[in-house]
């Protein structure tokens, strides 16, 4: 995809949502749900969409609700649900059209005091304080976000009593059931008055507990007493509230540079595409800190429902794979009471050094599809001391062993760039160097490639012996993959490997075309030639499958 004009410029106001026409679509337009496009479906993180394209409006969060306390109900879940949102427009809408329709239902619901934004690691982290010790009357949580998406979108996710992204045995249940519900007219949606619904929620303090239990997780006295220079951008989300009490609770010399809520998010900077979006991964959203990193040690922004971090420093926003693999060799040797057990969780299309980073910690390396669900259960049971996905998405256990948070979380991940620095005296940054130094470096890229309907499904339900090929660039293929070694679990596409290289393809679950992670550590030049075999292994399994 070519560089947008736009990229890394601040947002002119043409492009700015039109929040009234955004809202007002949400009550007014009504989805057809006889329509694909435009019925509940959960994806890799919740149901999401926009108000004006018909695909998240009222009746969708009608549905959905209803469907989520149905199932709490079979479930036996009967404590409090947490339900937080964040600092997108349609976020408020469906945030009370939830309340009305779950408190009909009779559900426990818990909420910020004064309707405040709740980041998805606080939801987390509540579900999973309220359930320590516990074996029935068990929480779980709601977040209305729509994660780093433009400002148009909306999204709408559950997380069960485990306290991460529900897995697919959940959503499938909750998503067929609201799309009945959609089909049948909404007529058995239980559903009060927002005024009396709000009369028997309960307001929580998310963010005090949250807060004071850091310490737990991170060596905040030495952040504080290092004096790191931290600066902070929230890009107009939900941490905001939280960043501000951490200032103020462990006297760190830290700056919001950026305390805005706005939902037009009219203060970004344009994505790559030219479009608004909050991703903190990205050079080009991030511009605004990037070009501020000389006044601070290091930088840290989230995206709106904080579940995403990015780390700048004096050389500038670090790759979300070279911190990963940062994070995993600062932490399993920084945590004398993790187990020796404690395995390193990484999804199937990040980087490679994270292995090589493993191996040389003598730590099991459990690698699995693209979703964050896939480290709940490990991050839980302590069989995982940290779990990272390559979009900038990672989670780690207490000091002591036990879980923090079962979701991303982008927070802790920026603190502890901080504790990194105050620790050793170099940045992430730095010691992403000093890997590449003893492990060798690599070249990453991901990029599209057009696929139309067929040819995805064939790509998705692929078998390695559809790959005929034995060779990807110049190296014997060491292992053809469907299921990820990690868990065996289905891939949704193919990943090839060998010694030095690999590739993973993927369809897209809302564009006509896979996309192509690919890795080298042997330079630019041997990843290009990665790429492009790998798009002729590709199409071959295509002719084989008789979809080219």
């Amino acid at each position: 995809m070519s560089l947008h004009p736009l990229a890394g410029q601040p947002a002119p106001h043409g492009i700015l949502v039109n929040v009234p026409r955004l809202v007002s679509s949400y009550y007014a337009l009504k989805p057809d749900p006889e329509n694909p496009a435009q019925q509940v479906a959960f994806g890799t993180s919740g149901h999401r969409g926009t108000s004006l394209l018909g695909t998240f409006n009222e009746a969708h969060i009608l549905a959905v609700s209803q469907a989520v306390a149905e199932y709490r109900a079979e479930q036996g879940i009967t404590g409090p649900l947490f339900l937080g949102m964040d600092t997108h427009a349609l976020s408020e809408a469906a945030w009370m059209t939830a309340v009305e329709v779950l408190a009909a239902n009779g559900v426990d619901v818990r909420v910020e005091k004064g309707r405040g934004y709740t980041p998805t690691p606080l939801i987390s982290h509540a579900i999973l304080e309220y359930n320590r010790g516990r074996e029935a009357g068990l929480a779980d949580g709601i977040v209305i976000t729509p994660s780093h998406n433009p400002p148009q979108d909306g999204g709408f996710k559950y997380n069960p009593p485990s306290g991460g992204p529900a897995d697919t045995s959940v959503t499938r249940v909750i998503q067929e059931r609201a799309n009945q519900i959609l089909r049948d007219g909404l007529g058995e949606v239980k559903r009060w008055p927002l005024r009396r619904a709000l009369e028997v929620v309960k307001e929580f303090d998310f963010v005090t507990p949250y807060v004071q239990q850091l310490g737990r997780i991170l060596d905040m006295e030495a952040i504080r007493g290092a004096g790191v220079r931290i600066g902070v951008d929230p890009l107009g989300g939900s941490s905001l509230a939280v960043w501000q009490q951490i200032a103020e609770h462990y006297g760190l010399n830290l700056t919001l540079v950026n305390e805005q809520i706005d939902p037009r998010f009219a203060f970004m900077t344009v994505d790559k595409d030219g479009k608004i979006r909050m991703d903190c991964s990205s050079p080009y959203a991030m511009a605004s800190l990037i070009g501020l990193k000389d006044r601070f040690d290091v930088a840290l922004g989230n995206d709106p429902d904080a579940d995403r971090h990015g780390i700048v420093t004096s050389d500038g926003l670090m790759n979300p794979n070279h911190y990963l693999a940062v994070c995993i060799f600062y932490l399993y040797q920084h945590r004398p009471q993790w187990s020796p057990e404690m395995g390193v969780g990484k999804t199937l299309v990040s980087s490679s050094m994270i292995d090589r980073v493993a191996q040389s910690l003598g730590r099991r390396l459990v690698e699995v599809p693209v979703g964050f669900k896939y480290f709940v259960e490990g991050l839980l049971n302590g069989t995982l001391g940290f779990g990272g996905e390559e979009s900038a998405g990672a989670s780690f256990v207490r000091m002591d062993g036990t879980a923090w948070s079962t979701d991303k979380d982008g927070i802790i991940l920026g603190l502890l760039a901080a504790e990194i620095l105050a620790k050793t005296g170099q940045s992430p940054s730095q010691h992403y160097r000093d890997l590449e130094a003893r492990f060798g470096a690599s070249a990453y890229t991901r990029i599209d490639a057009e696929a139309n309907s067929a040819q995805k499904r064939a790509l998705a339900n692929l078998s390695p012996e559809l790959v005929a090929a034995t060779e990807l660039a110049g190296e014997p293929i060491r292992a053809k993959l469907t299921q990820a070694p990690g868990n065996n679990e289905p891939i949704g596409g193919l990943k090839v490997v060998t010694e030095n290289a690999w590739f993973a393809a993927r369809p897209s679950g809302t564009e006509d075309v896979y996309k192509i992670y690919a890795e080298s550590f042997r330079g630019e030049a041997h990843l290009e030639r990665v790429v492009s075999e790998a798009k002729e292994v590709v199409n071959a399994a295509f002719r084989a499958a008789g979809v080219l």
